[in-house]
């Protein structure tokens, strides 16, 4: 039967000893080595409270005449919009013992650098990928693991054979045969039925209890209170849930229910139903707004940014704020705070004085998602962080109920993170409103692109002085900072951005309110 297509029989005892942990599946294969592969869920990444993620990943097992039993390791996606990644070190050498959930190695993703953690118990047989090489993809064969010391060796001079590793699919059709001269007798045997099609979307992978989604859909959940468990199938790779997939079951669960006039309560939440008058305006200013998609280039994660906020109806509010009051204030505070090694800055005043203007005009604090607004409880700002990669926005997290030292620590402690690439990505996805300071460069004034789904962001200048009219009839000189509102006008209208900004004023120019 050599060259002909063999159905694999899965009667390994190792095979169903790890039936818990693995979905076996029966393959066809062309050549002629038997061989089983066990797929284990790509999407399979848990998150631990108050520790880094634990990566699980692709592996294949292998059983073959010419190879011992292992498992192929391919890079995992460890953000949600990671799709290649550089190994900086392998924390583990080839031939080392490896448990189950040790540091692997260390992998730089396109927003920080992460830990890589061992998905099996085992040896570590072969680095297919050195250490350094970048813009690895994600799936590429990047190690492989055995289960006994001794078969080490067996994987000397392996080399990969191919670019990535794909799950399993359908089983390929058989290949068309050699066209003979003379015909052949026709087969007295029963007709061999013909491996069913392949669905056309994979099904999604159930072990045990256990639910796949992606870390950012994880916290969502959790920090929303919703159920993972009642979407039946995500849009993620074999049906793992996406955070997509929570904002469409939660549309379409407000979409069902009857048209209500007050807000549903959610976890830290209300959703707003959206009014028939706001939908023909979000309507109208996106066909002024919007950009052709034909226009549109999808290369990066970044250019993808901006292709989500060319759909925000963008209008600017800038107002001058004098700043005599919070220098001196400032200036007061660090004199007492010097003996605990703090040093409080402007932009500290701003974050805290931007949260506090937020619980006054909680509707900045807010989220477009189509058939309803959603409006956070609290106040989570996302400040801008530039890098040698690229911009970031780590996020100080209740920012309306912490102090100005607590703020000043966090921005600090995150800022430097940031800029190291240790960021994890629950310390910048998410937030509620922005806050974007270029002052430090001499810009006069900034008006910033909103960060999806928030629905404002602050632009920040640097502080100036003027001459203004004092109280004797003549002038004196006014430390003044010029701020930009950038506001989605489908949730925030014009009038209510101003009333942000009059908040805000108040804060600013007297910041004794601040402290009350």
């Amino acid at each position: 039967m050599s060259g002909s297509n063999r159905t694999i029989i899965m009667n390994n005892v190792r095979l169903l000893r790890n039936l818990n942990r693995n979905t076996v599946r029966t393959v066809t294969t062309k050549c002629p080595i038997k061989v089983v592969q066990a797929f284990r869920c790509q999407n399979a990444i848990q998150w631990r409270t108050g520790k880094r993620p634990s990566m699980k990943n692709v592996g294949y097992r292998f059983y073959a005449t010419d190879l011992p039993s292992h498992i192929k390791v391919a890079l995992p996606a460890l953000s949600p919009t990671m799709e290649s990644g550089t190994i900086i070190n392998w924390s583990k050498k080839e031939g080392e013992k490896l448990n189950e959930g040790d540091k692997l190695a260390e992998i730089e993703t396109d927003k920080a650098i992460m830990d890589f953690e061992t998905p099996e118990e085992g040896y570590l047989a072969k680095i297919v990928v050195p250490a350094g090489q970048k813009d690895v993809k994600v799936g590429k064969l990047v190690c492989i693991i055995v289960e006994n010391e001794s078969d080490i060796a067996a994987f000397k001079d392996f080399v990969d054979d191919a670019s990535a590793i794909a799950p399993p699919s359908a089983a390929p059709s058989a290949p068309k045969p050699v066209a003979s001269s003379t015909p052949k007798p026709a087969a007295t045997s029963a007709p061999i039925p013909s491996p069913p099609t392949a669905p056309k979307t994979a099904a999604p992978i159930n072990v045990g209890s256990r639910i796949f989604a992606s870390p950012l859909a994880k916290r969502l959940a959790t920090e929303k209170g919703l159920d993972l468990s009642s979407i039946s199938q995500g849009s993620g790779l074999f049906g793992s849930i996406k955070s997509t997939d929570l904002v469409k079951a939660s549309t379409a669960s407000v979409s069902a229910k009857k048209p209500v006039v007050d807000g549903i309560r959610g976890d830290g939440f209300v959703d707003n139903p959206v009014t028939n008058v706001r939908k023909i305006i979000a309507q109208r200013l996106l066909q002024s707004k919007q950009v052709k998609k034909k226009k549109q280039l999808f290369i990066t994660n970044t250019n993808l940014f901006f292709v989500y906020s060319q759909t925000i109806p963008h209008y600017y509010l800038t107002v001058d704020l004098s700043l005599d009051n919070i220098v001196s204030l400032r200036k007061r505070m660090n004199e007492l705070l010097e003996k605990e090694g703090v040093k409080l800055s402007i932009n500290d005043f701003i974050i805290k004085a931007s949260a506090l203007a937020c619980k006054k005009v909680p509707e900045a604090n807010s989220s477009w998602m189509d058939s309803f607004i959603r409006q956070y409880d609290a106040v989570d700002v996302s400040v801008a962080v530039s890098t040698e990669t690229g911009l970031i926005t780590p996020i100080v997290f209740n920012a309306d109920t912490k102090g100005l030292v607590a703020i000043s620590t966090d921005i600090k402690q995150l800022a430097a993170k940031a800029r190291e690439g240790k960021l994890q990505p629950q310390e910048y996805q998410g937030g509620t409103f922005s806050v974007s300071n270029l002052g430090m460069f001499g810009v006069k004034s900034v008006s910033s692109i909103i960060n999806p789904p928030q629905s404002c962001i602050l632009g920040i200048g640097s502080m100036t002085q003027r001459l203004v009219p004092d109280k004797t009839n003549g002038t004196r000189a006014q430390d003044t900072l010029q701020v930009t509102l950038s506001c989605d006008h489908r949730v925030v209208d014009g009038a209510v951005g101003a009333q942000w900004l009059q908040a805000f004023r108040r804060y600013i120019e007297e910041p004794h309110n601040m402290l009350l």
